[in-house]
C-alpha cells in the first residue's frame, strides 16, 4: 500500500527496500507477527552489521545494512496491510534508526581511526538530512490525503490509536521528542512555510529523497563493499551542504 495517491507518487531513490519489504509484509500479514516485531528484527540486522564492521567483514556488513533497510520498509507495510496504525511503532522505528545511525558511524569511525568529534559532526549532518526529507515528505502526504500516521509538526503527544496504550504513546513520544526535537526545530526554523505550500512536484521529491535513510545506508554499504570505509564519514558530512540548496529551491520556486 502506498503512502501517496497515485498521481503524487515519485521516484524515491532511498526506498529501494520497499518492494522486498512489501513481499515480506505480505508473507507475515496472516501470522501473529506485528510491525513492532519487524522493527526489532531490523535492529538486530543493524547490530549484526555493526559487529561485522568492527570485525572487518565489509561484505557481510553491507549485506546486513541493506537487509536493515528492507526490514525498515516492512514494518510500515505490515502495519498498513493489517490496518493497525501505531504511534508507538512509528516512534520506536524512528528512535531505533537514530541509535543505529550513531552506532554505524561510531563503528566506522573506530575502524578508520576518525576523531570522535568528526564522527559526531557526520551524525548531526545525517540526522538533519533525514529530518528535512521526512519534513517535506510528510508535508506532501498530509497535503494530498496520503498516509497521515506521521504528523508535520510533532509539538504535542498524539492520541493513541485503537489497540495501543496512551501511556506507552506518551513515553515513546517523550523519548522521540528528546532526541529528534532539536533536529525538527532546526529544520522548521529553516523553512517554516513549507507546510503551507502547494504539493511539491515529483522532481523535487526525487531530489530530496537522496537524504532518505535508505540512500544514506546505501552509501555506507557501497563504500564498505569497495573497501573504502574512510570515505563514508567525510561524504555524509559534506553532503549536508545540500540542505541549504533544497530549502532555497523550495522557498524560491515552490511556494
Amino acid at each position: 500500500m502506498s503512502k501517496l495517491p497515485q498521481e503524487y507518487k515519485f521516484i524515491d531513490v532511498s526506498d529501494y527496500g520497499r518492494k522486498p519489504g512489501r513481499f515480506i509484509a505480505k508473507m507475515l500479514v496472516n501470522t501473529s507477527a506485528t510491525p513492532i516485531h519487524v522493527t526489532t528484527s531490523f535492529i538486530v540486522a543493524g547490530l549484526i552489521a555493526i559487529a561485522c564492521i568492527l570485525s572487518g567483514y565489509c561484505y557481510a556488513a553491507a549485506f546486513f545494512i541493506v537487509l536493515k533497510s528492507i526490514l525498515d520498509a516492512s514494518d510500515g507495510e505490515l502495519s498498513r496491510l493489517k490496518k493497525t496504525p501505531s504511534h508507538t511503532g512509528r516512534y520506536y522505528d524512528s528512535i531505533a534508526d537514530l541509535f543505529l545511525n550513531f552506532l554505524f558511524l561510531s563503528a566506522i569511525a573506530y575502524v578508520t581511526e576518525t576523531a570522535f568529534g568528526v564522527m559526531l559532526l557526520a551524525f548531526f549532518g545525517i540526522q538533519l538530512q533525514g529530518t528535512i526529507y521526512n519534513f517535506y515528505y510528510v508535508t506532501l502526504r498530509n497535503n494530498v490525503n496520503g498516509d497521515a500516521t506521521s504528523r508535520i509538526f510533532e509539538n504535542d503527544t498524539p492520541t493513541a490509536f485503537e489497540g495501543e496504550k496512551q501511556s506507552t504513546v506518551n513515553q515513546m513520544f517523550a523519548v522521540y521528542s528528546a532526541f529528534y526535537g532539536p533536529f525538527d526545530k532546526i529544520i522548521y526554523a529553516l523553512d517554516k512555510q513549507a507546510a503551507y505550500s502547494k504539493p511539491f512536484p515529483k522532481w523535487f521529491m526525487t531530489l530530496i529523497s537522496i537524504y532518505g535513510l535508505g540512500f544514506q545506508l546505501l552509501i555506507m554499504a557501497v563504500f564498505l563493499v569497495l573497501d573504502l570505509p574512510e570515505y563514508i564519514i567525510p561524504i555524509l558530512t559534506w553532503y549536508s551542504v545540500l540542505i541549504l540548496v533544497f530549502v532555497g529551491i523550495r522557498k524560491l520556486f515552490l511556494k
